[in-house]
C-alpha cells in the first residue's frame, strides 16, 4: 500500500493489535519480528525512518570490546553474535572489517582495568599491551566456532610501522582484530522495514506521522505531511522512540524518566593522505584523555568520531566546535605528520544514546548500553492498553533487542511465534554472492540481461545488493542518462528511490536513501539537480520542489554544517 491507502485504511478501521512509535532501529526490528509473526503491526514516526538516533551511528558492527572492562559480559556475548549474525544475513551492507590498535605501553592498566570492573575506579588509565591482549583473547572466545572473522593478531613496533608507514613512532605494538562495517546504516534499516511490509499486508509503516495524545483505549495521531489527525486503537503500543521515550510518554499523559542519553558526534573528511594512511582499517584507540575512539575508512573518506556527552534534551544535539576540535587534535596522537584542518570536513553529524537514566558508571564511558523493557499498565496509567519503552541498547544488537520484545508482545496477544529472525536474509543480502569469482559471474548475467553494462551495475551491486535486479528492471523500462552534477548516480535510480522507498522529503533522498550528503558529494547544481527529478517522479509543484530545495538547504547548514 501506499501512503494515502494506509492513512485511508487506518482511519476506516482504527483497530491495530500493536502500535509501535518511533521507526528507529530498534522499532524496525521490531516491526519487521511482529509482522513476519503474522501481527497486525502500525509503526509511525514524527521524521523519515531512521533518521533520529539511529542515524548518528559510528556504522560498525561490534561486539564492544571495551565494555569487557564494565563487566558486562553478556552484553559482549550477545553483540559479538549478533555482529556475526548481521555479516552473514546483510552482507552487501555489513562486511568484516579488520580494526587496529595502535598501543604505546606494554604493562599499564594491569591494576586499573580489574578496579575499573569492580566500580572503584573512573580516572582515565592507558591500556597496555598484555590488558588488551587478554581482552582480545576473550573477545575472540566468543566468537566460539562460528569463525566469521578471523582471530586477532599482534604486531611488533617494526611491523607496525612497516604496514602503517605514518604511524606514531612512540608505538610498542600494534593489536589487529576484527569486528564489521556496516557501509549504510540507514539502507540496512529500510531494507529491513521494506521486507516487512512485503512479508504481512498488515504490517504498515508511516514517517512523518507523530503520536499527539492518547486516553483510555485511544492514540491519537497527526500526519505531519497535510496536518490531518486520526486515532488508533491498539492493544499495545511499543515506545521505541530513542532518545525521545520519555517525551512519546509525556505526549500519552504519562510521566517517565527512563532515558538518561549521552550525545555522540563524528566528522567526515575528505582527506586523501589520512584516507591512505590507514588503508583499509579502522584505527581504534585510547585519546590522551583516556576517551576510546574512531579513524573508520568510509568509502573515500575518513569517519572521525566519537564524542560521550551527557545531554538533557535531544533535539539539541549539534556537533559544536570544541568537539571539532578534540576529533582534529586526537588525530595526531596516532598520525602526528598528518595535518588535519576544518577545510577537510565535509560533513559532520551528531546524535544521543537512549541509555538508560540510572545507566551507572562515574563517566559517560561506562554508562551500560544494555537494553531492557520498561512496562506501563495497571495502576501506573489510565490507559487501557499497557506501554512498552525500548531502553538502552546498540546498533548491533537491534535484532535481539527486537526477538525480547516480539516475545513479550506475543505473550500478551496470546499469539506464539511463527518465525525467527536469526538466518534470515536482509534485502539485497538475500541471495548476495559470497566470492569475487561468484560476483562476477552475478554481473556479467545481470548486464546480459538487463544490458546495462558491468561497471554501472557494479556500483548499484555495491549499493543495494540483490535488490539490483529490481532496480535493474525498472531502469531499463525507461530512458535513463546519468546525472549531469553527479553522473555516478542516474536519472531513473532516483527516480526509484523516490516512488518505491517511501521518500516524502528531498532530504530523505539525499541523507537517507543515498550517501551523497554525508559524502560530501552534493553540490548545489547537483541538489537542484535532483529536485527536478523528484519534483517529476512524485508530481510536486514547482513551488513545493522550491521548498524542499531551501528546507534541504537549511537542514544541511544547521545540523551538519554543510553550505552549498
Amino acid at each position: 500500500m501506499n501512503r494515502s491507502e494506509i492513512i485511508n485504511s487506518i482511519k476506516n478501521n482504527p483497530e491495530v493489535s500493536v502500535l509501535i512509535v518511533g521507526a528507529g532501529i530498534n522499532g524496525i526490528g521490531t516491526f519487521r519480528d511482529l509482522a513476519l509473526n503474522g501481527v497486525d503491526v502500525l509503526m509511525i514516526d514524527r521524521g523519515d525512518f531512521c533518521s533520529g538516533a539511529s542515524a548518528a551511528s559510528s556504522h560498525m558492527a561490534h561486539g564492544g570490546i571495551r565494555y569487557l572492562e564494565n563487566g558486562e559480559f553478556r552484553l559482549v556475548r550477545e553483540a559479538v553474535g549478533e555482529r556475526n549474525r548481521m555479516i552473514q544475513n546483510a552482507p552487501h551492507l555489513v562486511k568484516p572489517l579488520p580494526t587496529a590498535i595502535p598501543i604505546f605501553k606494554v604493562f599499564s592498566g594491569i591494576f586499573n582495568a580489574p578496579l575499573k570492573f569492580l566500580g572503584w575506579l573512573d580516572k582515565p588509565s592507558e591500556r597496555g599491551s598484555l590488558i588488551i591482549k587478554l581482552g582480545l583473547m576473550m573477545y575472540d572466545a566468543y566468537t566460539g566456532g562460528q569463525r566469521t572473522v578471523p582471530h586477532h593478531k599482534f604486531h611488533s613496533r617494526t611491523e607496525s610501522l612497516k604496514r602503517w608507514k605514518r604511524l606514531h613512532p612512540d608505538i610498542v605494538n600494534t593489536a589487529v582484530y576484527y569486528d564489521g562495517l556496516i557501509s549504510n546504516p540507514e539502507r540496512l534499516a529500510l531494507e529491513i522495514l521494506l521486507d516487512a511490509e512485503a512479508e504481512n499486508p498488515h504490517a504498515r509503516a508511516l514517517n512523518y506521522f507523530s503520536l499527539v495524545g492518547g486516553e483510555k483505549d485511544k492514540v491519537f495521531l497527526r500526519d505531519e505531511m497535510t496536518d490531518e489527525t486520526c486515532e488508533v486503537r491498539p492493544k499495545l503500543v511499543i515506545n521505541a522512540a530513542g532518545p525521545w521515550i520519555d517525551f512519546a510518554n509525556h505526549s500519552l499523559g504519562v510521566s517517565t524518566r527512563y532515558i538518561g542519553g549521552t550525545k555522540g558526534s563524528h566528522l567526515v573528511l575528505n582527506h586523501p593522505e589520512l584516507r591512505e594512511a590507514i588503508g583499509d582499517h579502522e584505527f581504534f584507540f585510547e585519546n590522551k584523555d583516556g576517551r576510546i575512539v574512531l579513524l573508520f575508512p568510509l568509502q573515500d573518506r575518513v569517519l572521525v568520531g566519537t564524542s560521550d556527552i551527557k545531554i538533557d534534551h535531544p533535539d539539541e544535539a549539534r556537533c559544536t566546535e570544541e568537539e571539532v576540535d578534540y576529533f582534529i587534535g586526537m588525530i595526531a596522537r596516532v598520525f602526528p605528520t598528518i595535518q588535519v584542518t576544518r577545510e577537510h570536513i565535509v560533513f559532520r553529524f551528531t546524535g544521543v544514546r537512549p541509555l538508560a537514566a540510572n545507566s551507572g558508571g562515574k563517566t559517560t564511558g561506562q554508562f551500560s548500553r544494555d537494553h531492557h523493557i520498561e512496562v506501563l499498565s495497571g495502576d501506573w496509567t489510565s490507559l487501557q492498553f499497557p506501554v512498552y519503552s525500548l531502553v538502552g541498547g546498540k546498533w548491533t544488537s537491534f535484532r535481539a533487542f527486537a526477538e525480547q520484545v516480539t516475545d513479550k508482545s506475543l505473550a500478551h496477544l496470546g499469539l506464539k511465534r511463527q518465525k525467527h529472525t536469526r538466518d534470515l536474509p536482509i534485502g539485497g543480502g538475500r541471495g548476495y554472492p559470497r566470492s569475487e569469482e561468484e560476483r562476477a559471474k552475478y554481473i556479467t548475467g545481470l548486464a546480459a540481461w538487463t544490458g546495462l553494462s558491468k561497471e554501472r551495475l557494479d556500483i548499484l551491486c555495491a549499493r543495494y545488493g540483490t535488490r539490483i535486479e529490481t532496480i535493474a528492471e525498472f531502469l531499463k523500462r525507461g530512458a535513463d542518462a546519468p546525472l549531469k552534477f553527479l553522473p555516478e548516480y542516474s536519472r531513473r535510480e532516483i527516480i526509484f528511490l523516490a516512488q518505491y522507498e517511501k521518500a516524502q522529503h528531498l532530504d530523505d533522498i539525499l541523507l537517507r536513501r543515498t550517501m551523497i550528503a554525508m559524502l560530501g558529494r552534493l553540490t548545489r547544481d547537483a541538489l537542484i539537480e535532483i529536485a527536478e527529478i523528484v519534483e517529476e517522479a512524485l508530481g510536486w509543484s514547482g513551488e513545493r520542489k522550491n521548498a524542499e530545495v531551501e528546507r534541504t538547504l537549511r537542514l544541511l547548514a544547521d545540523r551538519h554544517e554543510v553550505r552549498l
